[in-house]
């Protein structure tokens, strides 16, 4: 099998006119434009507001309903979230270098508390709650300020973000440490396979071939870099396309099981639960639950 080899794009960010930093902010859905593997210098928070879809960041894979509100520390590899604007919804990026504000300022005593939120940010964050809610709403107001009261609404933002307990640690480990070189263009290869052909077998041959290695060298190697067997991963990938199938479409269950990859249904149902918590049936139940309160109550 002839093998492909590309790194993952350097995303050149400049800052917005007047600004210190990029604000961008998206309200059209773009079905045609693909993900991408990238990464940048920059820290980054995406606003999702309703939307819904898919988290790749570093070695973590995960889903979203009713919006997000995520953090990405420098030097992270993700995919964009091309399938996340759904229905009445829109984006806000916000992205800026660690020093944006001068070399020491974060290192100020005042500043500490935004200085370990970046650290943490390292690893990926997920806001959730109420922080979701405030923090979208003024990062969407700066979009309507002078360029020194946005400053200020941005500092205010990181003040909110670094004091709050609603988040969780995606654990985007490993991957983000090596942005360059051979390791990056082979995660970068076995990522692109997996997402184009998970819903086939996978044999190991194949993508040791494709990574130009044995197959033990292979799976010692994936295991190294991403803290997890590719097994894991692969399966780890396909749950999470069976929670966007359970979350978009009517499917069954058992057409969920199959159109995710999985082969055998017992297998899947136990593979679902570990990685969720709960069963396919109860996970769509609390998925419909989220979007009856998104469209009447929230």
């Amino acid at each position: 099998m002839k093998s492909f080899i590309s790194t993952p794009a350097l995303e050149k960010i400049q800052p917005t006119f007047g600004q210190s930093f990029a604000m961008r902010k998206f309200e059209e859905i773009n079905p045609n434009i693909q993900p991408f593997w990238h990464f940048h210098p920059e820290l980054e928070i995406v606003y999702i507001k309703k939307g819904s879809g898919k988290r790749h960041v570093g070695n973590h894979i995960s889903y979203y309903n009713g919006g997000d509100l995520i953090m990405l520390g420098p030097n992270l590899p993700h995919y964009g979230f091309t399938d996340r604007l759904a229905g009445d919804t829109s984006e806000i990026v916000v992205q800026m270098r660690e020093d944006f504000l001068g070399k020491d300022f974060f290192k100020l005593q005042e500043m500490q508390n935004i200085d370990i939120l970046f650290e943490r940010s390292k690893a990926g964050l997920s806001f959730y709650g109420n922080t979701k809610d405030e923090v979208g709403s003024r990062l969407n107001s700066m979009f309507y300020m002078d360029h020194f009261d946005t400053l200020m609404e941005y500092l205010h933002i990181l003040h909110i973000l670094a004091d709050s307990k609603e988040y969780n640690v995606l654990n985007a480990t490993g991957v983000a440490l090596i942005v360059q070189g051979q390791d990056t263009d082979r995660i970068d290869t076995i990522y692109k396979y997996v997402r184009k052909n998970f819903t086939e077998s996978i044999q190991l041959g194949d993508i040791a071939a494709l990574a130009n290695m044995t197959v033990p060298s292979f799976c010692r190697y994936f295991k190294r870099i991403t803290g997890k067997t590719f097994t894991e991963f692969v399966n780890e990938f396909r749950i999470v396309h069976a929670c966007k199938l359970l979350s978009e479409e009517r499917h069954t269950v058992s057409e969920v099981c199959f159109e995710s990859g999985f082969n055998n249904f017992s297998h899947f149902n136990r593979q679902f639960k570990e990685k969720t918590g709960k069963s396919p049936n109860a996970y769509r139940k609390a998925v419909e639950k989220v979007v009856y309160e998104e469209h009447y109550i929230g």
